[in-house]
């Protein structure tokens, strides 16, 4: 397609750059008044073909489709209850031990399948200095708090100076010793990623960047690059992907995309089962399918390149693994350990001692 030199934020401009049809507009602008439009030129430059974009992985991430307009009725506004466990503006304490840091709800891209694609946008901004304060407060109060995600929105579409400044105050809170940073940026927008943002996340704590990525198309060179800055100053890398029907739910996109990752110097973390994000049906895979994905990836990926395949309970009760079993108690109580080619072996497990009062 022709390159493209801004990000694209309207249905007009994806109807000039030839994204979508004049015709299929009108389709589109119930789904486009409620959820935000954001194509960068880097994603936009990995589209195939501008004519017909159905079946590309990388259009059906960003582009608006008519089926968004359809809500199940499972689906939920705040689908992994954020508000239940939020005392004050831009905090999540849904752990004890680690908080969710929210500075701004603002992204580089959005996704069509954002749990949080009912807060994110232009017009929820950042946190104003007075938030800013309470929540850093509140980080300082809580003794308990190990570690802070900064999330959002994405944390990496700050200037700078303003994530120069978060991270210097977390590092100066004694309790806190890691600093984690949830962003898309450097695959979506890796110029953004240059060396004053990479001395911005320069601290004495521990410091991660996890690195949102779902298909291996979107490790260009420029993405690559990007990370590449981050980890040779120092910053370790690891990976959360979104199981996402039509675009990685098959053993080998995602065995692709692990690999490229841990080529890298990039661990690969999380794989998530697609949350009940309203209007997000026709992106979200069945639990089995991903199971059936996993089992297939044990056999065929050295551990170091496998992530956890996890679910976020509906309604705030926590992110949990739901990947396959291999242990098999038969009924007459012996135990059978399945290998990664499904076949199943018998296997003698310590005895269970005697209970002491």
């Amino acid at each position: 397609m022709t390159a493209q030199t801004r990000t694209l934020r309207s249905l007009d401009d994806l109807v000039a750059a030839g994204l979508v049809d004049p015709q299929r507009a009108a389709e589109l602008k119930p789904v486009v008044e409620r959820f935000q439009i954001a194509v960068t030129p880097a994603m936009l430059g990995l589209i195939d073909d501008a004519s017909d974009t159905s079946g590309d992985p990388i259009a059906a991430q960003f582009l608006p489709d008519p089926r968004e307009a359809i809500v199940a009725p499972e689906e939920l506004a705040d689908p992994i209850g954020d508000a239940a466990h939020s005392p004050l503006p831009g905090i999540v304490h849904r752990y004890a031990d680690r908080v969710l840091l929210l500075p701004t709800h603002v992204c580089a891209v959005y996704c069509r399948f954002c749990f949080r694609r009912e807060t994110v946008g232009p017009g929820g901004g950042a946190l104003s200095e007075s938030q800013l304060e309470a929540a850093l407060g509140y980080i300082e109060n809580h003794r308990e708090i190990f570690e802070v995600i900064l999330s959002g929105g994405d944390p990496l579409v700050l200037s700078p100076r303003r994530l120069a400044h978060i991270v210097e105050r977390l590092s100066a809170v004694e309790h806190v010793k890691v600093i984690r940073l949830h962003s898309r940026v450097p695959a979506v927008d890796p110029g953004r990623v240059g060396a004053e943002l990479v001395a911005a996340l320069k601290s004495a704590k521990a410091v991660f960047v996890v690195l949102h990525v779902n298909h291996p198309r979107e490790l260009s060179a420029a993405a690559l690059g990007a990370c590449a800055r981050l980890i040779d100053a120092g910053i370790p890398m690891f990976s959360q992907s979104v199981l996402l029907k039509g675009v990685n739910d098959d053993a080998a996109t995602l065995e692709a995309l692990f690999r490229a990752l841990l080529a890298q110097r990039i661990k690969p973390y999380y794989l998530h089962h697609g949350d009940l994000a309203q209007g997000t049906g026709h992106l979200r895979s069945e639990l089995e399918a991903g199971q059936a994905i996993m089992r297939a990836l044990r056999g065929r990926l050295s551990g170091l390149a496998q992530p956890t395949y996890v679910l976020d309970i509906p309604g705030g009760h926590g992110k949990v693994p739901v990947g396959p079993g291999y242990v098999h108690r038969l009924t007459d109580g012996a135990v059978e350990i399945e290998d990664p080619q499904g076949r199943r072996h018998g296997y003698v497990p310590a005895p269970i001692g005697d209970k002491k009062d």
